[in-house]
């Protein structure tokens, strides 16, 4: 199976130039085998791109822009596809491809293919680190409960003494007055 990456080799506009860069940049660094297809060049390409594309794919004008990603004959996606599963660790599933051994991926997958037993111990680790995290949140309640009864207190002895000065002061007050 081969990836076909139908880009524009003269295209004037920036965006698409780096778009299409990253796509086969990415491509070439992983070692993934594509075909680059001109579309600018070869009018028989950009026929068979744009009656390719999906409809629900094409843009508004009905006219797809590169760069446009198809494993043999199948449209795997656009830019934003591309980008979205690279984002996602997917990319090989994205291509149609199957991932290599030791990617993100692969490991993914294997998750999702492990035995019950796997999925019990998970469960039961889940379980654990959900009773650790209540605990902890518990401590962390408490702590809070404990600060904010002493600033509780220290806030009552404050008033205390200053309702205590308030009365002293009355109490001048009232004695130059008299005098």
């Amino acid at each position: 199976m081969v990836i076909k990456v139908f880009v524009a080799t003269s295209s004037g506009s920036t965006a698409i130039k780096k778009k299409q860069q990253e796509v086969v940049g990415f491509l070439e660094a992983n070692k993934i085998d594509f075909q680059q297809m001109d579309i600018a060049g070869d009018e028989d390409n950009r026929k068979w791109m744009r009656e390719n594309v999906p409809g629900e794919k094409k843009p508004q004008n009905g006219i797809p822009l590169p760069p446009q990603i198809f494993n043999e004959e199948r449209y795997c996606g656009d830019f934003e596809s591309f980008f979205s599963a690279k984002e996602e660790n997917i990319i090989y599933s994205f291509l149609g491809l199957a991932p290599p051994p030791g990617t993100k991926e692969t490991e993914k997958s294997d998750a999702m293919d492990g035995t019950e037993a796997q999925t019990e111990d998970k469960a039961d680790e889940g379980a654990h680190e959900e009773a650790q995290s209540a605990q902890s949140e518990s401590e962390d309640q408490q702590e809070s409960k404990e600060e904010h009864e002493t600033t509780g207190e220290e806030e009552e002895k404050q008033e205390e003494g200053e309702e205590k000065e308030d009365g002293e002061e009355k109490d001048k007050v009232e004695e130059q007055e008299e005098s």
